[in-house]
């Protein structure tokens, strides 16, 4: 089953409650995602999957793809920048199952992604999400 009918909040409507919920994130942390691309697929791909070891497309929801910048040198250039994706199709799954708030949903999943930019912990991650006011 696909989620694509009018009930269902398109893609531009997910890219707008992520940049929010990173805009959310407060100072100084904040600050240092302001190069961080993001990007909305139905799914993810083959080798997203692959990469995180899940099988079912059905259970990615977001992915940050990029170095901790606690590993990155100012000496590099030419490198791509962090990308956070979130997955539409298991993100609606998800809330559609789950009753959670839209903008909840994709909030948590955004500051997920995004303290992996930080090398956070999940302990530090949920501590990050705490902080983050509505």
């Amino acid at each position: 089953m696909k989620y694509e009918d009018a009930r269902y909040p398109t893609a531009e409507v997910f890219e707008l409650e992520a940049r929010g919920a990173l805009a959310s994130i407060p100072a100084p942390l904040g600050e240092q995602l302001e190069g961080i691309a993001l990007r909305i697929d139905e799914f993810a791909s083959a080798d997203q999957l692959a990469a995180v070891g899940i099988e079912s497309r059905w259970n990615l929801t977001g992915l940050y793809e990029g170095r901790p910048i606690s590993e990155v040198s100012i000496w590099e250039s030419g490198t791509l920048p962090a990308l956070i994706s979130l997955f539409r199709q298991p993100l609606l799954r998800e809330w559609e199952e789950t009753g959670v708030g839209l903008r909840d949903l994709v909030r948590h999943v955004v500051i997920h992604e995004a303290g992996h930019h930080f090398g956070f912990s999940d302990d530090d991650m949920h501590a990050l999400e705490d902080s983050v006011s509505d």
